[in-house]
């Protein structure tokens, strides 16, 4: 018979079947059978501890693996992490998390996963595919990689914003230099406030027409503060205070090379109209490894690609 509300919730609350809870059910019986695994984590989690034996309860290394198994498998953020971890019944059970426990918060579950070394994961790893040998399941000679990437910290990328954070920082780099090595003549114009009115008048332009002319200045400006700087190389160089001189002429030579690419780009592609292959651009002087990468018809700059190896391969 339907009632109109339920007066009391029962205490228990039965098992729930699911795919994703028979899963969590098989993982939890692996390591059950592999407890070496649970003690590589308490040698990390006690790592500078004095006396692990004091102190205030914490998470034991057992939870803290099952936490960061959660995490991974639903790519959760730790805050996210948090809650599905008190608020699910099969993870609260899978984590060992009693029915009246509070659970964990976010910066505990961050502080204790990230302290697992990547030394401890790649000893897991080896442990897990031993098993999965043993039983015949895996035979470990293949060695699956998951490839991804991380979002760059930069501006919108265009060819006059790059350009105009080439000449700030150049023009940056002398002034400083000239404030340190005041007996040297180090001598330059500083551009930034024309570079900056050039690249308003292109992202304001109406049409390419109207943008070449201030992208001629720009360039002009942009070839000019390079110039001061490799002047300023040679002043450098001849300084008897080689160490501290040194460290400048490396970095300006860094900024140096990345502002001659980037006035290269831009005289192919906006003077003579060429088209750049991305593999040659660059979208970025302060995250010259950025790499574009288009989805549909969207564009996203990324880091490099960073490979994390899931498995590693035996023999």
């Amino acid at each position: 018979m339907r009632k109109k509300d339920k007066k009391q919730l029962p205490l228990m609350i039965a098992s729930v079947d699911h795919p994703h809870a028979v899963e969590l059910e098989l993982i939890s019986q692996i390591l059950n059978e592999n407890p070496i695994i649970n003690e590589l984590v308490l040698q990390d989690l006690t790592h500078g501890v004095n006396n692990p034996a004091s102190g205030a309860n914490g998470m034991s290394a057992e939870q803290v693996l099952r936490a960061a198994v959660i995490k991974q498998m639903n790519s959760y953020s730790y805050e996210e992490l948090a809650f599905h971890i008190l608020d699910s019944v099969c993870y609260r059970s899978f984590c060992h998390i009693g029915f009246a426990d509070k659970g964990f918060g976010k910066s505990a579950l961050c502080g204790n996963i990230k302290a697992i070394s990547s030394e401890t994961w790649e000893a897991i790893n080896r442990i897990l595919v031993g098993v999965g040998q043993d039983k015949g399941i895996e035979k470990g000679r293949q060695t699956r990689i998951d490839c991804t990437v991380v979002s760059s910290n930069i501006h919108e990328p265009t060819d006059s914003s790059i350009l105009f954070d080439c000449v700030r920082v150049l023009t940056r780099i002398l002034g400083q230099l000239k404030d340190m090595f005041k007996d040297l003549s180090i001598v330059f114009s500083d551009h930034t406030k024309r570079a900056k009115r050039r690249m308003l008048e292109i992202m304001n332009a109406k049409d390419a027409n109207a943008r070449k002319s201030p992208y001629m200045d720009l360039l002009k400006v942009t070839k000019n503060t390079v110039n001061y700087a490799q002047s300023t190389i040679s002043f450098l160089e001849a300084t008897p205070c080689m160490l501290t001189a040194q460290s400048a002429v490396d970095e300006l030579n860094y900024f140096i090379d990345l502002t001659q690419r980037v006035i290269n780009q831009t005289e192919r592609r906006m003077i003579n109209g060429e088209a750049v292959p991305a593999s040659e651009k660059i979208v970025s002087i302060f995250e010259p490894h950025t790499d574009i990468i288009k989805k549909d018809r969207r564009e996203t700059y990324y880091g490099p690609l960073l490979s994390k190896i899931n498995c590693d391969t035996y023999s």
